[in-house]
């Protein structure tokens, strides 16, 4: 039984086809991770970090409603994944009269020994307009079907909506992916 469970895996590789949310991807195709293009984010509450609503467990999705956002879903505290960061802090800001929302929920168990480096991070990296939250489970809000080989997920919504999608495996996420993130804001900024 082992044999055909294991010549089922090697030939589903070998065709290209992945497994379901959460099961790691093969390294040969992009990672795929959170709500496809199309779909509708759902409320989630998680703990605030910084800003007003620091100390409270808070849904940012509930109070966007129709307006242009953007959710960045990490695991680990990286240069790479700071520098997208604050490229996104700095577009909350540059576009204020769209509206533009964001925030960054990361995934861990043991928030008490997360929470202080997240802190630190974020002032490391000059982060401001963009509040910081932990999402007591490593595996995220279960709606949002994030891969378990993602270590960042971003997604951009507005209307309801999301717009587009980008995933990161651990060490896949560089200034030239930052910058496709990035180069697709206009989507969801248009329609405001």
């Amino acid at each position: 039984m082992r044999g055909r469970t294991g010549l089922l895996a090697v030939s589903l590789v070998l065709l290209g086809v992945s497994g379901p949310p959460g099961l790691p991807c093969s390294a040969a195709d992009p990672c795929k991770s959170g709500l496809p293009e199309g779909k509708k984010p759902g409320p989630y509450s998680a703990v605030v970090l910084t800003g007003p609503e620091r100390g409270q467990s808070y849904c940012y999705i509930c109070e966007t409603a129709d307006r242009p956002a953007v959710i960045v879903f990490a695991r680990t505290l990286t240069d790479p994944l700071g520098k997208l960061v604050h490229k996104i802090d700095k577009a909350l800001a540059e576009h204020k009269k769209a509206e533009l929302r964001g925030w960054v929920t990361f995934l861990a168990k043991d928030t008490a020994e997360f929470e202080a480096r997240v802190v630190s991070w974020g002032k490391d990296h000059a982060i401001s307009n963009l509040p910081l939250e932990i999402f007591t489970d490593t595996i995220g809000p279960p709606s949002y079907r994030l891969s378990r080989a993602a270590d960042v997920t971003v997604l951009l919504f507005v209307k309801r909506k999301v717009v587009a999608n980008f995933a990161f495996r651990p060490g896949e996420l560089n200034d030239a992916r930052a910058a496709e993130v990035l180069q697709a804001l206009p989507k969801i900024l248009k329609g405001k």
